[in-house]
């Protein structure tokens, strides 16, 4: 049996063309002509810029706003308003929620005070207590805090953990 090249080579050529080169799909998108698409565009660009402008602060926060990384102002909560994500970042900082550091110990599971392992020697050194009959003592403590100022929290203090064991040290 004698295979005719030709005639299969027609044959597939019929069954499955070339596929198109990518000029003919770039001419194909040039040709398309959308009715109104600079105001298509131009809606799009609104929708974008509109949903950043809009945010919600929670009950037990309040937010930080910064235009170009600046303080501007303070929000309350509630559904606020502010210029594009562009131009004005917005953190929220929760003042209601009470904070808790711990050192020379750390909690087993965190919200049950009964369980306690013991810290690492770094956390270890951070609890120990010269007495005053020249006695080493090791007193683990907690301090728990409030965001008061969430300004000063943001730009003016320090990370309160490194704060709290320079104190510790200094006494």
């Amino acid at each position: 049996m004698n295979w005719d090249w030709e005639k299969l080579k027609e044959q597939q050529k019929a069954k499955s063309p070339v596929p198109p080169q990518m000029d003919e799909y770039v001419k194909k998108i040039k040709k398309l002509k959308i009715p109104g698409g600079p105001v298509v565009l131009l809606v799009i660009a609104v929708l974008l810029f509109g949903s950043s402008m809009f945010y919600t602060i929670g009950v037990d926060e309040v937010g930080v706003v910064q235009r170009f990384g600046k303080y501007v102002r303070t929000s309350q909560p509630g559904l606020n308003f502010k210029l594009p994500a562009v131009i004005e970042k917005v953190t929220k900082v929760k003042v209601r929620r009470i904070y808790k550091e711990e050192f020379g110990f750390t909690s087993s599971v965190p919200g049950q005070r009964s369980r306690f392992l013991p810290g690492g020697n770094d956390n270890r050194n951070v609890s120990l207590m010269l007495t005053g009959d020249l006695n080493v003592a090791v007193v683990p403590w907690i301090v728990q805090y409030r965001i008061k100022d969430p300004y000063n929290y943001l730009f003016k203090v320090r990370d309160v953990r490194k704060l709290l064991i320079d104190m510790s040290e200094a006494a």
